[in-house]
């Protein structure tokens, strides 16, 4: 049975909330973000984009571009908050659905034709959404994930567009090769020292040149842009999690001792996270006392998969759950309601370099081995032999 995917994303999503809140701010160049010169770009206005800006960029650098822009620094729990509604408004209207990243889903609307009318059902679900929410969001129709969600692409601002079956190649054909996705910018710039700029000229190459240049990347890339591209949307469930815990071979009341671990298996589990393209929103600490009593404490978060933003939050939880000062048997965190997504910036603090210092980190331990880099209190605990923070359980 040939397949109907849609793929939705919210307009600039950061900067659609904010606007909400601020009416000031709708037709103005909007930049979200770190407020200091060494912040980063987390979101951007359309606005902001016509001067070049774009997400990831230093602040410093827009700030050059558009001197006028205005800069807000953002609420990660609202934006929080808006991508949780607009994810059970999905999930209440459609059988199968992939949430990818804070804003942006896929759903198989296949043999829903016979009893709505595919492009009907995803109009009127993208209709509601703009209803309950206030928010823009476009969306594309299609046969397969790539082509609806270059689709998408082509449908923004706040738009919507159906890519029927068998022109799937002949809409990609005039468009840039920056629009197919796994064509980033090393990628890119290869591509156009071999004269390739549009993707016409890429559907016409040999499959074999491709490889040989990319490599298996280079397969997978020509595919996707002759509009071949089988693969699934894999249902979305809030339960998945990753989890880690230690079970002290003498009970302790070490303070100290037990946040020093609680920082390593943190390290551990943000590595993890950014090792396997996943985000958390939801920390968790839990603690098992002498007596066997157990308690746990969770909060929902922004987005992330960066180490200190969850080393914080999991020293918070561990300050206010830690109340009866009894030694303690068992520690464990879990992060949970996971998404796939990169790198997403704490946009109250992260600064470019700090990202740099993630991907340079996590390319040594990728190369060497995942305990080449850790940090000092984790050294401290490797040296202690209680736990190997890199050996935690998951679920």
């Amino acid at each position: 049975m040939e397949r109907t995917i849609v793929h939705m994303d919210m307009d600039t999503f950061f900067v659609s909330v904010e606007r909400l809140h601020n009416s000031s701010l709708l037709g103005k160049p909007v930049l979200v973000g770190g407020t200091s010169d060494r912040g980063v770009v987390a979101s951007c206005s359309y606005e902001a984009r016509r001067f070049g800006i774009h997400s990831a960029m230093p602040m410093r650098m827009a700030r050059q571009l558009c001197p006028h822009a205005i800069i807000v620094r953002g609420d990660y729990e609202q934006y929080t908050k808006y991508s949780d509604t607009v994810t059970e408004i999905i999930k209440e209207t459609v059988p199968v659905y992939e949430k990818t990243s804070i804003d942006e889903f896929y759903m198989d609307l296949t043999g829903m034709e016979r009893f709505f009318g595919s492009y009907k059902l995803a109009t009127e679900l993208r209709k509601n959404i703009i209803k309950e929410t206030g928010l823009p969001i476009s969306f594309a129709l299609s046969t397969n994930k790539t082509v609806a969600k270059v689709g998408t692409g082509e449908a923004k601002p706040n738009g919507q567009k159906e890519i029927r079956s068998g022109t799937e190649k002949g809409f990609l054909a005039p468009l840039s090769v920056k629009k197919i996705p796994m064509v980033g910018d090393k990628t890119y710039h290869i591509l156009r020292s071999m004269g390739i700029e549009k993707v016409k000229t890429m559907q016409d190459m040999p499959i074999e040149l491709m490889e040989r240049v990319l490599g298996e990347n280079g397969i997978l890339i020509w595919k996707k842009a002759n509009g071949i591209d089988n693969s699934p949307v894999e249902q979305y469930s809030e339960r998945k999690s990753i989890s880690t815990e230690n079970t002290f071979d003498k009970d302790t009341i070490d303070v100290t001792y037990l946040k020093a671990m609680l920082v390593s298996m943190t390290e551990k589990l943000a590595f993890q996270l950014r090792s396997e393209q996943k985000l958390t929103s939801c920390v968790t600490v839990k603690i098992r006392y002498s007596d066997f009593n157990t308690y746990t404490m969770q909060s929902r978060i922004g987005y992330t998969s960066l180490d200190h933003t969850l080393i914080d939050k999991v020293k918070e939880l561990f300050d206010k759950l830690y109340q009866k000062r009894m030694l303690i048997r068992l520690i464990g965190i879990r992060f949970s309601h996971l998404v796939h997504g990169n790198y997403q910036f704490d946009i109250f603090n992260d600064t470019a370099e700090q990202i740099q210092l993630y991907q340079a980190m996590d390319k040594l331990r990728n190369r060497y081995g995942r305990d080449i880099v850790k940090r000092a209190v984790g050294m401290k605990i490797s040296q202690r032999g209680d736990f190997n923070p890199f050996n935690g359980r998951t679920t």
